[in-house]
């Protein structure tokens, strides 16, 4: 059975749950800043609803209305539902009659708009929702030759996850192509429902794309369209960005406002 793959929101939750220390560093910033913060691409709320927890208002915008719904059950069960407001929406095209103390992009969701022009766009419009010296924090996978050589047209298992309330497990696999003169890897998904015999009970093949993004191309994007980075890091505990380093977390500072 082919779905979306942000429709089959289940499986999603099991198998996206972030990566290390992202859900703290998320929050303290949104804290440190005060709010309200815009969460761009927030699929079912991991990051909204941890941070709407601290009492900050959030205001959570994903392309997905099934995605949103899973959120507005999950922020109704922690009851922070009034703190949170879910709208559906492109990061390019979004309108909202509110101006952002903060805005963030976690857990790579800036991969997803595939080409230059479509990362300046949405870039353009988060900035015209900040405030003076608002900040925009992002991070992304650093990509290297070795890794898009070995992953090329090949598939490899993600991951076992166990299945809440259930004997059942989820194997998840990915098979990649990629396009490297557009940067573009295609990445079919397929989950397999096992049963404790290992009889598979269900399979879903969700492909999607993402465009991969190298540190350079990045600074120069924000710069370009007027963010001044205020502060980049190789992990979720402010870590040093260095060569060995497969993550890029970023914070910029919106600069419509000086000069």
């Amino acid at each position: 059975m082919g779905v979306a793959h942000y429709d089959w929101t289940d499986y999603y939750d099991i198998v996206s749950n972030g990566l290390e220390h992202d859900i703290e560093f998320y929050t303290e910033l949104a804290g440190n800043v005060g709010g309200p913060v815009l969460d761009l691409g927030c699929g079912t709320g991991r990051i909204s609803i941890p941070v709407a927890r601290t009492g900050t208002n959030v205001v959570g915008v994903d392309s997905s209305g099934r995605m949103l719904e899973k959120a507005r059950m999950k922020a109704k069960l922690m009851k922070v539902e009034d703190k949170i407001n879910f709208v559906e929406g492109d990061m390019r095209t979004f309108e909202l009659r509110q101006v952002f103390s903060m805005a963030m992009i976690p857990y790579r969701s800036f991969l997803h708009l595939l080409t230059v022009k479509d990362q300046m766009i949405a870039l353009r419009q988060i900035r015209k929702h900040l405030s003076e010296e608002g900040l925009l924090a992002l991070n992304i996978f650093v990509p290297t030759i070795r890794s898009l050589y070995e992953q090329d047209e090949k598939s490899s298992t993600r991951g076992i996850y166990e299945i809440p309330g259930s004997d059942d497990r989820l194997v998840v696999w990915d098979y990649t192509r990629y396009d490297h003169f557009q940067q573009i890897a295609e990445i079919i998904r397929q989950y397999e429902r096992v049963d404790s015999s290992g009889v598979v009970l269900q399979r879903v093949v969700a492909p999607f794309h993402i465009r991969y993004i190298y540190p350079a191309e990045l600074h120069h994007l924000l710069r370009l369209v007027g963010f001044s980075i205020v502060g980049r890091y190789g992990d979720f505990k402010k870590g040093t960005f260095g060569p060995e380093s497969t993550e890029l977390v970023i914070v910029a500072k919106n600069l419509r406002f000086e000069g």
